[in-house]
């Protein structure tokens, strides 16, 4: 199978941003009267990532009033954007590099996430992904080779993972025989499943998969397992 789509989940795959998300909110929760006294833990956040927001307010927050519960979640969510520009989440190794390896291979990237709005914008445009800082002086400032096509989300559409990774295949006319999903966990294999597409697992992240065509212990194994 000759591979020219890769479409990425973000937590668990590209970064790890649980303890800084965990301090946002935290931070949040400490203003309001309802929630001062609760803590949101980087052990909680690995529970929480891959879920769409309204699903980790019913986690995190199940017997508020519905409005309350949404405001605070929504306040959350815009400050956490905020928040990850001055404390980036950490880049998985070898990202950057592996990046750049397969965009020279003329595989196109994208992402598709459960996340709110402005989230991979902040990774790739404002966090530490900050691809013309990582790139500048090793690979020169053509960001041509090693951008993102495009990127859909929860946030932007309203809609399960499943239907974002068919709404990014039909916009960019992508053949699915061609494309595949890499993420970390069994929720994003399911979604590659119901989107008529081939999951590879990163299984450095936070979950494990049934049954992947690849599983790749560190992102720096992609290129070659593409190959194989």
């Amino acid at each position: 199978m000759k591979i020219k789509n890769i479409i990425f989940d973000v937590d668990g795959t590209l970064w790890d941003s649980s303890k800084q998300v965990a301090e946002s909110w935290t931070e949040i929760l400490k203003k309001h009267d309802e929630t001062h006294e609760h803590v949101v833990t980087q052990e909680d956040m690995y529970h929480y990532m891959g879920h769409t927001m309204k699903d980790i307010g019913l986690m995190m927050l199940p017997d508020f009033d519905e409005k309350l519960r949404d405001e605070i979640m929504d306040e959350c969510m815009a400050y956490e954007d905020e928040y990850l520009k001055e404390h980036s989440g950490e880049f998985y190794a070898g990202l950057f590099e592996t990046v750049f390896i397969l965009r020279q291979q003329g595989i196109s990237l994208f992402i598709v996430s459960n996340c709110q709005e402005g989230y991979i914008e902040t990774l790739i445009e404002d966090g530490g992904f900050s691809l013309e800082k990582a790139y500048g002086e090793k690979y020169g400032d053509d960001r041509e080779v090693y951008d993102f096509t495009d990127i859909e989300c929860y946030g932007h559409t309203g809609k399960e993972k499943a239907e974002n990774i068919k709404l990014l295949i039909e916009k960019n006319h992508l053949i699915k025989e061609e494309t595949i999903y890499l993420g970390d966990t069994e929720m994003d294999e399911k979604a590659s499943d119901a989107a008529g597409i081939a999951f590879a697992h990163a299984a450095y992240g936070f979950g494990k998969a049934d049954h992947p065509i690849i599983e790749v212990n560190d992102i720096r194994e992609l290129p070659q397992k593409l190959l194989a």
